[in-house]
C-alpha cells in the first residue's frame, strides 16, 4: 500500500505543478498571462520541474514510475512485476485526476475570468496545433519513444525502485536527470502535440474536466482522447523492445 499511497501522491504533485504551469500562462489576470513570447519555454521548464518534484517526493517509495508508459516498459524489459502493473496505473490516474482537481481549486477565479474555452480546456488536457489524428499520434508514438528508450539509459538504481536508501544528493540527480529529458523533448518535440507521454496526465484530468462544472468550458474533445492514451503506450512497447534487442 506504500507504493500506490507513493504512486497517487507522486502523480498528483506532477499534475498539480505540471497544469498549474499551463494555468498561469493561459488563464485570464494570472501573473503568468500575457507576458511576452515565453509560454512555451515556461511550460516545458514547468513541466519538468513538476517530474522533478514528483520524483522527490515519491521514488524512495514505488520507484516513481508516475506514469503508465514508464510502468508498462519496466515490465516489459523485465525491471517490474506485471502484477504491480494495474495497482500502479489505477493509482496514477487517481493521481493525476486529483492533481488536476486542485488545479481547479486554485485557479477557480481565473478559470472564471477567462473567455477562451480551449485555453481552459488546455489546462486539463493536451491539444495538437493541427488536428490530424495520424501526424498527432505519430507525435506521441516518437516523443515517448525517446523519453522511456533515454530513460532507459540512466544509472540502473534510477529506473527502477530498489530496497535501498540512497542520500538527498543521489535521489536529486537521479530526478534532475528525468527531468532533462522532459525538458529537452518539450523544446524540440512538444510543438505538435503538447507531448503528453503519459496516458494518465492527459485522460484524469480531461475525466475531471468533464465533470466539474466550469462556466462556458466548452467540450471535453474527447474524440482526441485516444491520441494521447494509445500513442504513449505504443511509443513505451517500442523503446522496450529495442532497448531488449540492445541487450541480446
Amino acid at each position: 500500500m506504500t507504493k500506490i499511497y507513493a504512486e497517487i501522491i507522486g502523480t498528483m504533485i506532477l499534475v498539480f505543478l505540471g497544469n498549474g504551469v499551463v494555468a498561469n500562462v493561459f488563464l485570464s489576470k494570472t501573473k503568468g498571462h500575457g507576458h511576452g513570447d515565453g509560454g512555451w519555454l515556461t511550460i516545458s521548464v514547468g513541466w519538468s520541474l513538476a517530474v522533478f518534484m514528483g520524483i522527490l517526493v515519491s521514488y524512495p517509495y514505488s520507484g516513481a514510475h508516475l506514469n503508465p508508459s514508464v510502468t508498462i516498459g519496466l515490465a516489459i524489459i523485465g525491471k517490474f512485476d506485471w502484477i504491480l502493473v494495474p495497482y500502479y496505473i489505477i493509482s496514477q490516474f487517481i493521481g493525476a485526476m486529483l492533481g488536476s482537481l486542485l488545479v481547479c481549486i486554485l485557479y477557480k477565479d481565473h478559470f472564471l475570468e477567462t473567455k477562451n474555452e480551449q485555453y481552459k480546456l488546455s489546462v486539463f488536457t493536451t491539444i495538437p496545433s493541427i488536428k490530424n489524428f495520424f501526424s498527432n499520434f505519430l507525435s506521441e508514438v516518437l516523443a515517448t519513444f525517446i523519453f522511456i528508450f533515454v530513460s532507459f539509459f540512466l544509472t540502473e538504481k534510477f529506473i527502477v525502485f530498489h530496497e535501498t536508501k540512497y542520500s538527498i544528493v543521489e535521489l536529486g540527480l537521479g530526478a534532475f536527470s528525468s527531468s532533462l529529458i522532459v525538458l529537452g523533448i518539450g523544446l524540440s518535440l512538444g510543438g505538435t502535440t503538447g507531448y503528453a507521454m503519459n496516458p494518465a496526465r492527459d485522460l484524469g484530468p480531461r475525466i475531471i474536466h468533464s465533470i466539474i462544472p466550469i462556466p462556458g468550458k466548452g467540450k471535453s474533445n474527447w474524440n482526441y482522447a485516444f491520441i494521447p492514451v494509445l500513442g504513449p503506450i505504443v511509443g513505451s512497447i517500442i523503446a522496450s523492445a529495442l532497448y531488449l534487442f540492445f541487450l541480446s
